[in-house]
């Protein structure tokens, strides 16, 4: 496995965001961007969108040349998937994702592939992750955890799914491989 650098740039609220110990991470959550880069999912990041004056991140992003960077500790913890927060550590890949048709009906596919350097430092954070976090055992999309209907934007008529990421492309397989780690819902 490669040697893995990761960039410490703590979110400005970082310190707002609940503490917890090692022991409460038991899940590691994949999701996508869905922004056109790093900066754009930053400054989506860095936004206050909640009382105590945190807002949505993940604990740590990949951006497509494989370079990583931390936000927030995991020994704290960030908002980035409804109802599995506590317990999870969250990773996002920088990706388009649906970018800029969230939610329209007509544009939900998903067609930019992850990059194989992403994809390593994935494996390698992860490895990494398993040994700072003796219960971290689960993985899962941010789809399998998030299966909300949400009306589309271009038909309210019609309902999509609110979470698709990682997506299709996702490589599933070469990520779990030797990672001893067990997709939640699906038995992998």
């Amino acid at each position: 496995m490669s040697l893995l650098t990761i960039h410490d740039q703590p979110l400005p609220y970082v310190g707002r965001l609940p503490e917890r110990p090692a022991g409460a991470v038991a899940l590691v959550v994949i999701h996508c961007t869905e922004l056109p880069d790093l900066a754009s999912a930053r400054s989506y990041g860095e936004k206050p969108l909640y009382d105590n004056g945190t807002g949505n991140s993940g604990h740590y992003y990949i951006d497509r040349d494989g370079a990583v960077y931390r936000y927030v500790p995991g020994t704290r913890i960030a908002n980035h998937v409804r109802g599995h927060n506590p317990q999870s550590i969250g990773i996002e890949l920088v990706n388009l994702g649906r970018y800029p048709h969230w939610w329209d009906s007509r544009r939900q596919q998903m067609t930019e592939p992850y990059a194989a350097a992403q994809t390593s430092a994935l494996r390698a954070l992860l490895a990494r992750l398993r040994r700072e976090f003796p219960n971290l055992h689960r993985i899962a999309g941010h789809e399998d955890l998030d299966t909300a209907l949400m009306p589309a934007s271009d038909d309210p008529a019609l309902e999509i799914r609110r979470k698709l990421d990682p997506g299709p492309l996702f490589p599933w397989a070469e990520v779990l491989d030797g990672s001893g780690l067990t997709r939640l819902g699906t038995g992998h």
